[in-house]
């Protein structure tokens, strides 16, 4: 890896500055990919790329920034994007500082900011050596999350055609699914999901594979079956099915037949029933049946008490004597068969008598 340390001014960096949307952004003349495949939208906030524009106004010195050296000519960069936007914005007029367009300054003012140099540090190397240093720089501003040291690592056809159903501001899969999941497509975390789900949690796995496909069609195609799944068996929609697992409960149950109205009546049932504490388990609940992901409300110390006291330490089946730490609280009628957690339901079952009962 060869490494130079190179002063550009404001004015170089900003020459040519040019914002292409999804097929890119461009500065320093046409020769600076400001936006290569593996880096993400422009995140910074107003008061961020402010800051960057004040810190330049002050004279004081910019973090310094990094660029890869390419083959066929011309640089990428590896660290310093939001900065480098946010400069190329001010100096374009995108945004104001202290009412202030770049426009409104007089000319000493705009040339002390064409001026200012910022320290580049020049990268050459083989492509793994630049990612490498892609993830090692990354450590100020906003941290990469693991996805877009995935797209990094990955970078290709497939994840520039999957960027654009999952990675934009308003792109096609916030606008199907915003309802379903939680997190900001602009972080990645529509993407990470969706291949999570399709790979079955073997997400690097599946990239790996696609890293040269043309295109993200069969991952654009299943995001859609889920979310079209959902609706159908679920079509009254609540809050509480906003971050549920649905691709992996797709994959599990896609199959199988289930009576839609015949589940919205046992949905009203549960969000209603003092005992669920989980309610965005009910879902995964009604699939699987499964209890646990209700997290169905305890026995209380006193309620336990309160049972031993009155079964005077007898266990309600083999009837043998216990202390009250070698017996569990059980539901005399089950909860699912609409049994209360409360003192009348309690009884007292010694360890192995419940433990054998929970497993008929």
């Amino acid at each position: 890896m060869k490494i130079e340390l190179k002063e550009i001014s404001v004015r170089e960096l900003t020459h040519g500055y040019k914002d292409n949307g999804d097929d890119g952004v461009i500065g320093y003349g046409g020769l600076l990919d400001i936006r290569p495949p593996y880096q993400r939208e422009f995140i910074y906030k107003d008061k961020q790329r402010e800051a960057v524009i004040d810190t330049i106004n002050k004279g004081f010195p910019l973090n310094v920034m990094y660029w890869a050296v390419r083959e066929e000519g011309g640089y990428e960069v590896i660290d310093g994007q939001q900065r480098t936007i946010s400069i190329s914005q001010y100096v374009e007029g995108d945004f104001a500082l202290n009412n202030l367009y770049f426009h409104n300054l007089k000319s000493n003012e705009q040339e002390r900011i064409l001026d200012y140099k910022l320290m580049i540090y020049l990268c050459e190397g083989t492509d793994s050596e630049k990612l490498e240093w892609f993830r090692t720089i990354n450590i100020a501003g906003e941290k990469l999350t693991d996805q877009e040291l995935r797209n990094a690592v990955y970078s290709g056809p497939w994840v520039s055609d999957a960027k654009r159903y999952f990675s934009k501001n308003g792109c096609a899969a916030y606008g199907l699914g915003s309802d379903y999941l939680n997190g900001s497509p602009i972080r990645q975390d529509y993407l990470e999901t969706t291949i999570k789900w399709i790979s079955n949690d073997c997400i690097e796995d599946y990239m790996a594979r696609n890293q040269n496909s043309a295109n993200a069609n069969e991952l654009w195609l299943y995001y859609q079956s889920v979310l079209s799944w959902v609706r159908v068996v679920f079509p009254k929609y609540r809050k509480e099915m906003k971050g549920v697992s649905w691709g992996f409960l797709y994959n599990t149950y896609k199959d199988k037949s289930f009576d839609s109205k015949a589940l919205e009546e046992r949905i009203v049932s549960l969000m209603m029933d003092d005992d669920v504490t989980n309610k965005k388990g009910v879902y995964e609940y009604l699939l699987s049946g499964s209890e646990k992901h209700l997290n169905v409300r305890v026995f209380t110390d006193s309620q336990k008490r309160e049972a031993y006291e009155r079964q005077q330490g007898i266990c309600a089946i083999c009837k043998e004597h216990f202390d009250i730490g070698e017996m569990e609280a059980d539901h005399i009628t089950p909860w699912v068969e609409g049994g209360k957690t409360n003192a009348d339901n309690c009884q007292l079952l010694c360890k192995h008598d419940n433990r054998r009962k929970s497993s008929i």
